[in-house]
């Protein structure tokens, strides 16, 4: 059995959906002979910690944490938010919002010095330590995850040291994705010598959705596209109980994930206050839950005081009770950013409310998750923009809710190829690639 170094910033016990496309990898290799090496970081700022992951991590998989330098702290006092306020979601603010004087000069400070992310802290001691490992686990190849986008610029730097093999895995686009700062001259020279070097030195780079292989392919149309594979997110059976049917007393409609800037829940909301105002439902007959992190914004949003008798936030939780949460729901929300260029958009969320088989109302673009959504007859698309259509659709699903009717017929084949087992498999062809004219 061969031992692929995996980097990976975000590992238990880090929590939120960043974590789990890696944390699935590690756990299924092993059945495709690969042993997975862990190298991440030890006592790091996350967004968010979910220690019940721990026990994920397979016995005899080898973990190495290392020490980062983490800048937030500093942001903190700088912008004068409370010690330990999750930063992420408040640093993407929805168009039109003003940033005070401090908040600007932080950001000036990220886009300047902090290249290619705020994580580069780690790079010291992630490449001294992964020398380290790959001489003592005697390591056939490397595998990044990013963002954070310092795990690939790492793993670039050992592929150069050791000759490794070097699979750049990517969850989102680099340059210019919504999450990005807006660099000046010198600072974004700088990371796209990064992203460019990433992309050319890598063997091959796996993307969560096919809207990161068409960036890559318009910024660098000199690197051969061949190169990059789709590898989609999934969802792990494992994860969900065996729970009966629930006949909930009022109608339950559940998000869970991140709510921040551009991701927000203005749309629905007023798509739901117009089907109560038609007098179609009656606001005590809801249950509307938002499960997990939401910026200052969305929070001021969710106080809607028409809905509030109906609303429900319950911040972040577990990833088995979030599940738990789905699998009790009638109806589950799905949002994408609205932005331009959204249509390629997939939130690794999506499949794990496809794997619940839970009715699905998404807020999103003709595009990748509307097609998803379609392919495995899953729920009902609206544009986040068509404020008559989510009224529609939610008043259906309520009304089908009401008589007791099944709300949607799921098409069983078309979900099972999306379980993180088969993507690990897919995961170990390209590793059995790289490696098979190396040592």
């Amino acid at each position: 059995m061969k031992s692929v170094l995996v980097i990976a910033y975000y590992f238990p016990p880090s929590g939120g959906p960043g974590v789990q496309r890696v944390l699935k990898f590690v756990k299924y290799l092993r059945e495709f002979d690969w042993r997975p090496v862990v190298l991440t970081v030890d006592s790091a700022d996350f967004p968010a910690r979910d220690e019940s992951l721990l026990r994920e991590i397979p016995d005899d998989v080898p973990v190495y944490r290392t020490k980062i330098f983490e800048p937030y702290d500093w942001y903190r006092k700088l912008t004068g938010k409370k010690a330990g306020t999750p930063v992420d979601v408040n640093t993407i603010p929805s168009s039109g919002t003003r940033r005070s004087a401090t908040e600007q000069l932080a950001e000036f400070i990220r886009a300047t010095f902090f290249i290619p992310d705020a994580r580069i802290g780690w790079f010291r001691h992630a490449v001294k330590e992964g020398l380290r490992v790959v001489q003592q686990h005697d390591i056939s190849a490397l595998y990044s995850s990013s963002p954070p986008y310092t795990s690939a610029v790492i793993a670039r730097r050992l592929k150069r040291l050791t000759g490794l093999p070097w699979i750049a895995g990517f969850r989102d686009p680099w340059r210019g994705f919504l999450s990005a700062p807006k660099r000046w001259l010198i600072p974004d020279l700088v990371d796209r010598y990064f992203e460019r070097h990433t992309y050319l030195e890598c063997d091959r780079m796996e993307v969560a959705w096919t809207g990161i292989r068409k960036d890559f392919a318009g910024k660098y149309p000199d690197i051969p596209v061949g190169k990059v594979i789709h590898l989609p997110n999934g969802f792990d059976s494992d994860d969900y109980p065996n729970i009966p049917p629930v006949r909930n007393e009022r109608f339950t409609v559940t998000y869970t994930g991140s709510m921040y800037g551009k991701r927000n829940p203005k749309a629905f909301l007023e798509g739901v206050r117009e089907a109560v105002e038609s007098g179609r439902i009656n606001v005590e007959e809801l249950r509307l839950q938002f499960v997990g992190r939401f910026g200052d914004e969305v929070l001021q949003m969710l106080r809607d005081p028409f809905l509030a008798p109906a609303i429900s936030v319950l911040g972040y939780l577990p990833h088995s009770e979030s599940i738990r949460r789905l699998l009790t729901s009638d109806a589950l929300l799905m949002v994408v950013d609205d932005y331009p260029g959204n249509e390629e958009i997939v939130p690794g969320k999506v499949f794990e409310y496809i794997g619940a088989r839970r009715p699905i109302l998404a807020l999103a673009p003709e595009g990748a998750v509307s097609s998803l959504i379609r392919e495995t007859r899953s729920g009902i698309v609206c544009s986040s923009h068509d404020r008559a259509c989510i009224a529609s659709a939610f008043s259906t699903l309520f009304e089908r809710w009401k008589r007791g009717e099944r709300l949607i017929e799921p098409d069983e084949d078309a979900i099972k190829q999306y379980e993180r087992r088969e993507i690990t498999r897919r995961l170990s062809t390209l590793l059995d690639d790289v490696t098979r004219n190396t040592r």
